[in-house]
């Protein structure tokens, strides 16, 4: 019971960081025609998401082996990705 608890905290912090990045990748807006460097900003931001989440379903996969964490846990980390892949695919251009 511990040990899910435990699980289950780091996940949930993996995913607060890995959903601050899609955040920042999702907002990130030119400020006007004079603003080149922001699509290199979206997709850097999408790609430390996905670094994030990538690692957080790693141990997701860890942890629904080891300690038997629900299969649902993966739905968080697959929808993060996913977000992170089309924002790095459709980035703001200039």
């Amino acid at each position: 019971m511990v040990a899910t608890a435990l699980c289950a905290v780091l996940l949930l912090v993996l995913h607060t960081i890995g959903s601050f990045f899609v955040l920042n990748a999702l907002l990130a807006e030119p400020q006007g025609p004079w603003d080149t460097g922001i699509t290199d900003t979206a997709r850097a931001m999408a790609v430390f998401a996905l670094v994030t989440e990538l690692l957080a379903a790693a141990v997701t996969a860890a942890f629904v082996a080891l300690v038997g964490l629900r299969r649902w846990w993966y739905a968080i980390p697959v929808a993060l990705i996913l977000t992170a892949i089309g924002r790095m695919v459709f980035a703001p251009a200039p």
